[in-house]
């Protein structure tokens, strides 16, 4: 299976860098058949990564309005991505526009998850608020069980 975690976001304002923080984390516990990327969030280069991915991990910060570190995992096959999870986005074409768009271009891989982790701090120079930190833990934790499912 060619399995690919992809974790978005801008280190530069706050809790919009969770998805990398995740990836990292992921980085240092998978087995090296797994790639793991680090990326902004632009749709098109997201498109461009998971092509020719069997399995595709997204996690991205979501500021949706409820409570600063819940987790939401969604199978972007199976369902559309809840679009008032990016009411405030600091990516010009969101994630939830790219899938979309991949959808209807028939261009998503054959399986694909977003983990959504609700953000609080998304000012610039803001750090990561405790509550994005333990959500990322756990977060991880859950992404390797995904994985571990689809190796099986």
């Amino acid at each position: 299976m060619n399995a690919l975690v992809i974790g978005i976001g801008n280190e530069d304002r706050g809790d919009d860098a969770v998805g990398r923080i995740v990836a990292r984390r992921i980085r240092a516990q998978v087995p090296g058949g797994i790639r793991v990327l680090e990326e902004s969030g632009e749709g098109t280069a997201l498109m461009d990564a998971w092509r020719g991915a069997d399995f595709a991990i997204l996690i991205d910060a979501v500021h949706s309005g409820e409570n600063p570190g819940a987790i939401y995992r969604v199978d972007a096959q199976a369902e559309e991505i809840p679009h008032g999870f990016f009411l405030y986005s600091t990516h010009a074409f969101s994630v939830a526009e790219a899938l979309e768009l991949a959808r209807v271009l028939d261009a998503l891989p054959p399986r694909l998850v977003l983990y959504g982790i609700e953000g609080k701090r998304f000012e610039v120079g803001a750090s990561l608020s405790p509550e994005a930190e333990s959500a990322a833990r756990e977060t991880a934790d859950r992404v390797q069980a995904d994985l571990c499912k689809s190796s099986a």
